[in-house]
């Protein structure tokens, strides 16, 4: 498992699943403010640039990442967090194992299965795929996830590399994905993210959520759209985040 660290002398382990076809650099900005206290790891998941595993599911994914914990760091870490696809990893991770981690930030991961949507990703990224080589293609697709602009050269240049049957397998799988028998179990303190501006989908997985793992705490960024919390508020998230583990 390719993984990215920070603060590798500190003891606390912060754990961060970046979003489906982004990577590690989704959480740079909060590691390097957190790098002096805390020792941040930033895997790449499955399927994507530079990673040293096919995608195979959320559910092998979430193994691995746990199988790596037990292996370096004896079983459990400090928190985890994760985006969209790294956030639905990170759901499956504590319903594995729901001691994994003392505490737990859940951002936009969606829950809710779309039959329709599953049933039109392979033929639509089929017939596109090459499109996503392109730089005006990767502006106009980067704009829409309003993303800020100094992440755009990473962006491009780990998206291209992204296979499109890795592609087509990760996103069917995010919009496939549905909770489990043994979510509830959860021992972690678990915070659970959304902004006002998403879907109506990701709202209600946000709140399905909530009343699944007892004593969650639900919070809804108002005017914040998918994903933009932690990759354009760094700052605001770190501060969460310590206020929470205080």
């Amino acid at each position: 498992m390719k993984i990215i660290e920070y603060g590798k002398h500190n003891e606390n382990i912060i754990v961060l699943l970046h979003g489906g076809g982004l990577s590690w650099w989704n959480y740079q900005a909060e590691a390097e403010l957190l790098t002096d206290s805390y020792h941040v790891v930033l895997p790449v998941l499955d399927g994507h640039a530079d990673s040293d595993n096919d995608f195979v599911s959320i559910e092998e994914n979430a193994r691995r990442i746990i199988s790596f914990i037990d292996k370096e760091y004896g079983g459990s870490v400090l928190l985890i967090g994760g985006l969209s696809l790294g956030g639905q990893v990170l759901v499956e991770m504590l319903r594995q194992r729901g001691n994994i981690c003392r505490y737990a930030i859940i951002e936009s991961a969606s829950v809710i299965p779309s039959k329709l949507t599953s049933a039109l990703i392979g033929p639509t990224f089929s017939s596109s795929y090459g499109l996503v080589q392109k730089k005006w293609f990767a502006k106009m697709q980067f704009s829409y996830l309003r993303i800020r602009n100094e992440l755009f050269d990473k962006y491009y240049e780990d998206t291209s590399k992204i296979t499109k049957e890795n592609m087509i397998s990760f996103l069917k799988a995010s919009t496939e994905y549905e909770i489990k028998p043994g979510l509830q179990n959860v021992k972690a303190s678990v915070r659970i993210i959304v902004g006002s501006k998403e879907q109506r989908s990701m709202l209600h997985s946000a709140e399905l959520l909530h009343d699944t793992i007892a004593g969650s705490r639900l919070e809804i960024k108002d005017g914040l759209y998918h994903g933009e919390y932690s990759i354009n508020h760094p700052e605001l998230y770190v501060k969460e985040l310590l206020e929470m583990m205080n």
